[in-house]
Formats: C-alpha cells, sequence, structure tokens
C-alpha cells in the first residue's frame, strides 16, 4: 500500500497539545513576514537615506534567489523525508533565521545611500534562504499526516491564529522598539535583537510540535525521493496548483504592499506618525476573532467561495482608503479592519488549499510544492514593498536621513494615497479572476462528505 493510499484511509483528529506546538512555530514567523515588509523600505528611504528606487531595487533583487533556490529547498526537503523519515535537518537549519533578522538592521553608523542598501539586500537574501529552511518543510506537514479535507483547514486556523498573533505583536512592539517618531539606526538594532530573541523561542518549539504530530498521524514516508527538476516541473504541470499559485501571489503582493506602505500613509496622509501601531493593528488584530469565523464559513460554504468572499471585500476596503484624509479617521481605521478581516481568512484558506492540491496531485512530493508555494509567497513579499517604491518615486517622495524634515510635493502626497488604495484594489481584482479558474474545492469537498459517511 503507498502512502497515498494510506493517507487516504482513515482521517485522524488532531489532538490539541501537538496542534499548538506545531502552530507556535508560525509565531516566529509571523516577525519575518511582518517587520521587514513594515519598517524595511521606510528603514531605507527615511532613516539610511537610500533613494526611493534604490531602496524598492535593494527588495526585489534578492527574490531572485528566492525564486530559484526555494524549489530546490523543497526538493531537498522531499530527499529528507525519504531518507530519514522527517523534514527536522531543514527545519533546524531554519532556526538560524533570528541572527539573520537582527543583522538586517544592523548596518554600520558609516554606511548610507548605496552602500547600506547592499548590506541590506545582503541580509536580506540569507533570511529569506533562512525563512525558505524553515517554512518549506512546516508547510509540508499538514500534506504528510493522515487528515482529511476539514482537518487540514482546522490545522491551519491553528496556525493563522498564531501566526496572526505574532504579526500583530511584532507590528505593534516594532515601531515602538525602534524609537517611534524618533527612531534611529541604534533603535532599530535594539528591536531587531530583541524580536530575534523572542523569534528563536517560538521557532524550536515548533520543531518540537511538529514531532509531537508526526507521531500522532504521521504517514509512513515514500521509499526514494522525488525526482528533481522533473518533479518541479510536474508541479507546475498541474493546473489546479497554477492556478492557486497564482492567485496567491497577487493577494500576498498587495497584502505586503499595504503593509509598507502603512508608515508613510500615517505619516504623510494622515499627519501622525504614531498612528502607525493603530493601522497596524486595525489591519491585524480582526484576525484573532474572525478566524474561527472563516473555519465556520468554509466549512459551510467550501473554501473557494469563502476565499473569493474575502478577495472582494479586500478590493472594497482598499477603495475607500484611496479617498484620505477627508474621509475621516474612523471611516479609514474600520476600512483598515475590513482588510484585516479579508486577510485572516487569505492566509487561512489558501495555505489550506495547498494540500488539498498535493493530495489531489497523488504524489508524495510535498516539499517540491511547497518550495514553489513558498518561492511565490517571498516573491509577493518583495513585489508588494517595490510596487509602492515604484509609487513613490513616480510621485517624486524625497528620500531623507533620520532626524531630517522634508516637505513632500502634492505629487508625492498623491502617490501615496493612491499606491495605498487603488493599487492594492487593482491587484485584488487580478487576485479574484485567477482565483476564479481553480475547480477543485468541489470535488475535495465531495470526497470530504464521503470519508465521513464512509
Amino acid at each position: 500500500m503507498t502512502g497515498l493510499d494510506q493517507r487516504r484511509r482513515a482521517a485522524a483528529a488532531l489532538p490539541r497539545g501537538p496542534l499548538v506546538g506545531f502552530a507556535a512555530g508560525s509565531l516566529g514567523m509571523g516577525v519575518w513576514v511582518t517587520v521587514p515588509g513594515l519598517l524595511l523600505l521606510y528603514f531605507l528611504t527615511d532613516v539610511l537615506a537610500v533613494a526611493p528606487w534604490l531602496a524598492g531595487l535593494s527588495l526585489l533583487l534578492p527574490k531572485i534567489a528566492d525564486v530559484l533556490l526555494h524549489p530546490w529547498i523543497g526538493y531537498r526537503c522531499d530527499v529528507e523525508q525519504a531518507r530519514r523519515g522527517h523534514r527536522r535537518r531543514l527545519l533546524l537549519t531554519g532556526c538560524a533565521l533570528p541572527p539573520a533578522f537582527a543583522a538586517l538592521f544592523a548596518v554600520p553608523g558609516g554606511l548610507s545611500g548605496p552602500a547600506a542598501a547592499a548590506w541590506v539586500a545582503l541580509f536580506f537574501v540569507a533570511g529569506n534562504l533562512l525563512f525558505a529552511a524553515y517554512q518549506v518543510p512546516y508547510l509540508a506537514t499538514p500534506a504528510d499526516l493522515r487528515i482529511g479535507y476539514h482537518e487540514r483547514t482546522r490545522l491551519m486556523a491553528f496556525r493563522m491564529v498564531v501566526l496572526t498573533l505574532g504579526i500583530l505583536v511584532s507590528g505593534l512592539l516594532a515601531p515602538l522598539l525602534a524609537g517611534g517618531d524618533d527612531a534611529t539606526r541604534g533603535g532599530y538594532l535594539r528591536m531587531a535583537a530583541l524580536l530575534a530573541v523572542g523569534m528563536l523561542a517560538a521557532m524550536a518549539i515548533g520543531v518540537a510540535g511538529i514531532d509531537r504530530l508526526r507521531r500522532a498521524a504521521a504517514v509512513p514516508a515514500p521509499p526514494h525521493p522525488a525526482g528533481g527538476w522533473r518533479a518541479l516541473a510536474a508541479s507546475l504541470r498541474d493546473r489546479q496548483f497554477r492556478w492557486l499559485v497564482g492567485a496567491y501571489l497577487a493577494m500576498s503582493t498587495t497584502t505586503h504592499l499595504v503593509l509598507a506602505g502603512v508608515p508613510y500613509y500615517a505619516e504623510y496622509e494622515l499627519g501622525r506618525p504614531k498612528l502607525t501601531t493603530v493601522l497596524v493593528a486595525a489591519f491585524v488584530a480582526p484576525a484573532l476573532l474572525v478566524t474561527p469565523a472563516w473555519l465556520a464559513v468554509a466549512r459551510r460554504f467550501g473554501k473557494q467561495r469563502a476565499l473569493l468572499a474575502g478577495q472582494l471585500a479586500f478590493a472594497a476596503g482598499a477603495l475607500v482608503l484611496a479617498v484620505g484624509r477627508p474621509a475621516g479617521l474612523p471611516v479609514l481605521v474600520a476600512a483598515v479592519a475590513v482588510l484585516g478581516v479579508a486577510f485572516a481568512g487569505m492566509q487561512l484558506l489558501p495555505f489550506s488549499m495547498l494540500p488539498d492540491v498535493i493530495r489531489a496531485a497523488d504524489t508524495d512530493r510535498a516539499g517540491t510544492y511547497t518550495g514553489v508555494w513558498t518561492a511565490t509567497e517571498a516573491t509577493g513579499a518583495t513585489l508588494g514593498p517595490y510596487a509602492y517604491a515604484l509609487c513613490l518615486a513616480a510621485g517624486g517622495f524625497v528620500a531623507s536621513a533620520a532626524g531630517q524634515t522634508v516637505t513632500q510635493s502634492p505629487g508625492a502626497l498623491a502617490a501615496i494615497r493612491y499606491g495605498f488604495g487603488l493599487l492594492p484594489a487593482a491587484v485584488m481584482v487580478v487576485a479574484v479572476l485567477l482565483q476564479r479558474r481553480y475547480t477543485l474545492d468541489r470535488a475535495a469537498r465531495a470526497d470530504a462528505g464521503r470519508q465521513v459517511a464512509d
């Protein structure tokens, strides 16, 4: 009997303790997902005096390495699974991410402009690769377990709640630890060092949680590793995977674009830099409350229909933000909260649909699929800030060093507003169009219903 047959045989209900341990790993990953996306572009343009076009480029170019090496990491992940029956070595390698995160903001005092951009780009490459070493085997875990359609969503709901907590805590603490309105190089380094300690502890707990999950419901590893680049090509020929990963690229780009724009929108559109923490809280905090609701909606209507609803809600909220200050602060905060509710669904549902695709593909090469997925996520995480940086450059935004005061032109202020509202709405419409081509969900739900009946 193959590993895939055994997975289909009896779907296990996962115990709560290992679920919580597994989810804890996302606390550390939430810091990496959030803090560079929230502060790195602003750190470059308003602390290190890097021109917007160069700042955006220094965040974009490292992703070339991600696109090439994430699928390879996925392949190595499958090799480890086949040879050792687990993916623990890659997970432990990924636990070196926190020092790389701290180094990202440890720019020497003598560096500014292009030299500072080169430093950030170098450690961004290192951090992204270590992040992939942890995230690829982490996300392959649901496909390694003997669980069904709804249990995969439950597993990812636990992850989503903890990931949201990590995003929320780091998103609120990072600007404050960096110094708030008076942020300095030393403040950013202090912030990064303190958060790195928490990252390391959370990621270690996640490794232990995965071990416990595997003991509870793991499927035996396949007898031989996947076929390298041929396995990668096979995953890209998977029509359902292509549409899902394409839609997720647009979603990831949009959410990271909004995250990168928050400090600029708070300072230049709303005139109150301290509102950065308020907007981050409004964007992230709803997920702690609505993730169970998204889980219930997915059970009732299916993951596909729930995800499309979340995408459309995100686009509508972004259009309100394009109005800017005339809409009034309460309306704008409420619009950001709508984005946050949608963001919760866009984190929970695609990640629970990924193992559905892997199962439907009748393959044990989960690492290869998740390697492509994490490369897509990393690409979106950079395309978003890069797109916003291009908006700033097109509007004539003037970079500055810490402590300098610069008066921005009307064109730059318009770019800040429209880049934060109209552009995210347009990219999310693209996500909707791509997501509509995904047709697997109905069959996956029907299969889940048959398993329950049996």
